[in-house]
């Protein structure tokens, strides 16, 4: 009986489809296990074979944690907002939710044709208006929630409004905008509703401020930093300015310290906790304030060595500081002008990363030193950004290498404060040796006490503190984008008010077009009914808008990670209307027990996550405030491309063994032509593109062998290979376990194709071991030593690769178990029905297959993981070397457990023995118990 994998393949996936054998139970009386992968982005190319790789090990664990008597939730959605949809939309004027619901139908089709254990009863999508629902309720939470410094906590606005009218707010700890006037109670009493809003949206988690984004003009939207490749937008490779523009943000960096502690809670790999801690930034130091001479300015810097204030030659405020045209002079204007609108066309990262480029203009202003009163001049540059710290820094040249150079290049003082250094050629940076000189009341102090005793000193004058600083910025949340979720907001006299949840959700309404506005406006400015009544709480005509009953919504969209930020909350009760979820739901689940995903999202959807989940945490929604309490980075499949090599200047293609006698140019064609001696047919290159219709070849030896390149699976490089072809060729099971075999989860890996015959083959091997011929060979027969030898060491090995995530030698482990029992022709049921559980979680539709042969109508899942049994790979016999007078000449089987004398006895009368001593006695038997037997004389 033949392996027929597509036939059993399809079979299964129908029963788990029809049986809902993996729904999982919100109550039960099993413990939980909760596994999940990063949802993806339904995209129009479908899956590759490198999507695949997180999920395979996700499913492997989630079905192993079911055998081990787990209650297990293993969930899939569709991460479904996104520019890719609003491109193709903007490119066809197809509607986006069309062509996601397409893209969704054909990834759930691939995916289910690997066999994922996925509860899809459980599916959520962030474009589904019954999903995002709860994104607008939790955005309105946000804005309804102030965080109280003394609390340590989110605490509701209506709180902080309570206090306002008995106290005001000179005792508020709270974290704010820092241009809060103070005010009493009988002021607060006296404002006007409008005033009282302003003051609140100060406060607030979620809020309106003016912000310098990155704008991409071409696409007509804001574009977050990761977003953002040399300086063009990642989407179509456009260009991105700094503009400032009034947008929704989210106050995460309240959360700051709470972020930093929390990753000593998690078992999350360490290069990813370092790049959130690197990107919280935390500091200690001073806030600083300067005047600005001939000003009613000030300039307030951050800095982590109040110690070198001495050493202040200058300051470089960011060129979008709003101070830079107030102190700018008249003579320095055109100059400084000329010079921030080149910096608009440099996005942050670039500017951040170009260390080797000096330039800055002089703004013609100088501020005071604190302690001096000396003049200090104020320039602009651009490797100080607006959104670090205060925008501002006070360059000490001698101590720091960036403003040393920026010093040299301008001609700047360079004021000598370290003791017995020279900084004649580099800045000194080395703090822990540093003994400062030329600073008035520091002199002869080391670092330590010289800061202690400046903060003291600019407390003392007024102007300046002790302050721990993050560089953590609050997120900007608007995006000019059609396909995200409305924000349940309209506005009454230019104030935002939140949309009740009973009226939620908001749904997107129709446009023309998905382009922003002739005006500049975002394209739901184009919507005709997009204005909200407060009498009939509906959205309704703008042609209605009125300022009493009817007003305008917001046209700005959320971002994409508004919807990942909370959708592993949602899955534990997706289909409740009335609430996020159920606090039974949340209550049981708790958390994310295993999340599997890739670490590109370190610093933006798990940052954010985090954000949200202690904010909900704060507010009581859910119990505790990580989300996940183990995640692990998968690696990446990388494509092998196929190159071929024409010469430069015309349409001829030389093979690679000949390219060296040629200027050639390499070009990437579809890896899919090439067969497995790297051989490209030229009919099929000059079939596959125009360009190459008309194409010359030069073969060697007849035929034309392409180049190999390892690099990331692409469509740009034409080296993605579908899962789809793989399947139908192999089965999905050897996808399975060939992507697990390919090495470490955690390890990016090349894919070659031809690999994948080895891990089928292993699969016909074992197909085989459980029948003989045609016919199903499995009977009751009694295990041998050898048969319960090798399951045992089996269930030993697969257990602990399982725990330990090395997916890959498990793979090799069945191996050569099906090879053991192919030799000891093993048919026992006592050993083939337990290794069929083992390779279940890898190969599930063979194990079921086979599991169904065996007489069970139950599917596998439901099965217990075979328990390791030590005495199984304890020997009890030994094979002995039998010696005469040192000479071994033949070997005896003994029990382990036998006495000298009893061994003694055993080989004496052996007839091996007799022959050997042909009728002599020995002189001596010398028995070394377990290890030799030696006959002298």
């Amino acid at each position: 009986m033949s392996y027929d994998f597509n036939t059993i393949e399809a079979r299964w996936q129908a029963y788990w489809a029809e049986n809902g054998t993996f729904k999982a139970e919100n109550n039960s009386d099993k413990p939980k296990y909760y596994v999940l992968d990063m949802f993806p982005y339904p995209s129009g190319a479908g899956l590759h074979v490198g999507h695949p790789l997180g999920y395979i090990a996700s499913d492997i664990y989630a079905r192993y944690k079911r055998h081990k008597g787990f209650n297990v939730l293993h969930p899939q959605g569709y991460d479904s907002f996104g520019l890719p949809a609003e491109q193709y939309a903007i490119q066809t004027g197809q509607h986006p939710a069309i062509t996601t619901k397409d893209n969704i139908a054909r990834y759930r089709q691939q995916l289910d044709k690997i066999g994922f254990s996925f509860d899809w009863s459980r599916e959520v999508k962030t474009s589904d208006p019954k999903f995002y629902k709860w994104t607008q309720w939790i955005f309105t939470e946000l804005f309804n929630s102030w965080y109280d410094n003394d609390a340590d906590k989110a605490r509701p606005i209506s709180e902080l409004e309570e206090l306002f009218s008995k106290e005001g707010n000179p005792n508020v700890n709270a974290v704010c905008d820092e241009d809060i006037a103070e005010f009493t109670a009988a002021d607060w009493n006296a404002f006007s509703s409008k005033d009282k809003q302003e003051v609140l949206l100060k406060y607030r988690l979620t809020y309106l401020a003016e912000t310098e984004v990155n704008w991409c003009p071409q696409l007509g939207t804001v574009l977050a930093n990761d977003e953002i490749v040399n300086g063009v937008s990642e989407r179509g490779g456009y260009p991105v300015i700094r503009k400032k523009m009034t947008q929704w943000s989210m106050r995460i960096s309240a959360y700051a310290q709470r972020l930093l502690d929390g990753l000593n809670t998690i078992d999350w790999p360490q290069p990813l906790k370092d790049s959130q801690t690197n990107w919280i930034g935390r500091s200690e130091g001073a806030s600083v304030t300067f005047r600005v001479k001939g000003h009613d300015e000030v300039i307030d810097v951050f800095t982590t060595r109040p110690d070198t204030i001495f050493g202040v030659s200058f300051m470089t405020l960011a060129p979008e500081h709003e101070l830079v045209a107030k102190i700018t002079t008249p003579e320095q204007k055109a100059e400084i002008d000329a010079y921030i609108e080149a910096t608009a066309k440099r996005s942050e990262r670039d500017r951040m990363a170009d260390v080797k480029t000096i330039s800055g203009v002089f703004t013609g202003a100088y501020a005071e030193h604190p302690f001096t009163k000396e003049p200090v001049p104020i320039w602009i540059g651009d490797y100080v950004l607006a959104g670090y710290g205060t925008g501002a820094v006070m360059a000490v040249p001698c101590g720091d290498q960036r403003d040393y150079d920026f010093a040299k290049h301008f001609e700047i003082d360079i004021p000598n404060i370290f003791e017995g250094v020279d900084i004649s050629e580099e800045a000194f940076a080395d703090k822990d040796e540093t003994i400062i000189t030329n600073s008035d009341f520091l002199d002869g102090l080391k670092y330590k006490k010289a800061v202690k005793t400046a903060i003291y000193e600019l407390e003392k004058l007024g102007q300046g503190k002790g302050k721990i600083n993050y560089r953590l910025r609050d997120a900007v949340f608007s995006r000019q984008r059609y396909w995200g979720e409305p924000f349940p907001v309209y506005y009454v006299d230019g104030m935002p008010q939140m949309i009740d949840l009973k009226h939620l959700p908001i749904e997107l309404p129709e446009v023309e077009k998905y382009l922003p506005t002739e005006t500049g406006e975002p394209p739901l400015g184009r919507a005709d009914v997009w204005a909200w009544d407060t009498e009939k709480n509906e959205v309704v005509s703008n042609d209605l808008i009125d300022n009493t009953t009817v007003f305008p919504l917001e046209l700005n969209t959320m971002p994409g990670w508004a919807g990942s930020s909370y959708y592993f909350n949602r899955y534990m009760d997706p289909n409740n209307e009335d609430e996020v979820f159920s606090q039974d739901a949340i209550n049981y689940w708790k958390e994310v027990d295993l999340y599997i995903g890739g670490s590109e999202h370190a610093t933006g959807h798990l940052l954010y996550a985090r954000f949200w989940q202690k904010f909900l945490f704060d507010r009581s929604v859910v119990p505790v405030d990580e989300f996940a309490k183990k995640l692990i980075n998968q690696g990446m499949i990388l494509g092998t491309s196929a190159i071929v090599y024409r010469v430069s200047g015309t349409n001829k293609y030389v093979s690679k063994g000949l390219k060296d006698q040629y200027d050639v140019e390499e070009l990437r064609v579809d890896v899919n032509m090439i067969n497995s001696s790297d051989e490209l047919l030229p009919e099929d290159l000059k079939n596959w593109q125009p360009q190459f219709m008309d194409a010359e070849f030069e073969l060697e030896h007849g035929k034309y062998i392409v180049g190999r390149e390892v690099e990331k699976m692409s469509k740009r490089w034409f080296n993605v290979v579908n899962p789809d072809g793989i399947c139908d060729q192999y089965g999905a099971d050897s996808l399975r376990l060939y992507e697990m075999f390919l090495g470490p989860l955690e390890q990016a890996k090349p894919w070659n194709t031809a690999g994948i015959t080895g891990v089928h083959g292993f699969l016909k091997r074992l197909w085989k071991l459980y029948h003989n011929g045609d016919v199903f060979g499995v009977t009751d027969s009694e295990p041998t030593k050898d048969n319960l030898k090798t399951l045992h060491k089996t269930i030993k090995k697969v257990e602990e690769d399982i725990e330990n995530f090395s997916f890959n030698t498990s793979v090799s482990t069945f191996m050569i178990a099906v090879n053991e029992l192919t030799a000891q022709k093993c048919n026992s049921r006592a050993i083939l029905e337990p290794l069929l559980i083992l390779v279940s979680p890898y190969a599930p539709h063979i194990a079921e297959e086979l599991w169904n042969k065996l007489g069970h109508n139950e599917s596998i899942a439901t099965a217990s993981f075979p328990v390791f049994e030590e005495k199984h790979l304890v020997e009890s016999t030994k094979q002995y070397p039998i010696s005469f007078n040192g000479k071994m000449r033949f070997m005896m089987e003994l029990s382990l457990d036998l006495s000298k004398e009893d061994i003694e006895a055993a080989v004496m009368a052996h007839e091996k023995t007799q022959q050997q001593l042909d009728g002599r006695t020995p002189k001596k038997v010398i028995v070394v118990p377990g290890k030799i037997v030696n006959v002298v004389g």
